[in-house]
């Protein structure tokens, strides 16, 4: 990280422990957030505020973020979101989505919203009507389709963040990723 992590405090201390109840170790992205623990809690309840009161699947959202973390060149959200997926779907399959190949294991409806995806990474600007009706022929609604958008902002907020800090993903993610995902992500940065 380019950054010096901040001084212990209490708000650092309870990111940090949270970490450590859920993953069993302090990630590495909790140290550049440490400098505002209350930024990243008012973050991490709006995602979840969209997710839990969205129509969208879990399965959908990681296919999302896979595919916005692939578009992206992220490895620490590739390696961490790609086991994800892999335990829904398979490791091979997960390495598709970061890799921008979908195969037929995601539905119409999935394929749609990694390609909505990787165009509002790619290039917000570009999108068009025809690119919105593909999701509504997919079977998305509007409120859908807003939801899937905002969901993809913020996960390129986050990703922003922490890969311009030089945030490096956590050796343990790595580590834990299956195979085919590890070998997926051969791009940004590496963990240590």
């Amino acid at each position: 990280m380019f950054l010096i992590p901040p001084s212990d405090t209490p708000e650092a201390a309870r990111l940090y422990e949270r970490d450590r109840a859920q993953m069993g170790f302090v990630m590495n992205l909790s140290r550049a957030w440490a400098w505002r623990p209350d930024v990243c809690d008012v973050f991490m309840a709006l995602r979840s505020q969209l997710s839990q009161q969205s129509a969208l699947l879990p399965r959908e959202l990681s296919w999302m973020v896979c595919a916005m973390a692939g578009t992206l060149r992220d490895a620490y959200c590739s390696l961490a979101w790609g086991s994800r997926l892999a335990q829904a779907a398979s490791g091979e399959t997960a390495a598709e989505v970061l890799q921008g190949r979908d195969d037929d294991a995601l539905s119409h409806r999935e394929r749609a919203l990694a390609a909505w995806t990787r165009q509002v990474v790619a290039d917000p600007n570009g999108t068009t009507a025809e690119d919105v009706q593909s999701l509504r022929d997919a079977g998305l609604a509007e409120r859908e389709i807003f939801e899937a958008t905002v969901f993809v902002a913020l996960r390129l907020a986050f990703s922003t963040v922490n890969d311009a800090l030089g945030v490096l993903p956590d050796a343990a993610l790595a580590d834990a990723a299956p195979p085919a995902v590890r070998t997926a992500v051969s791009y940004g940065r590496q963990p240590r």
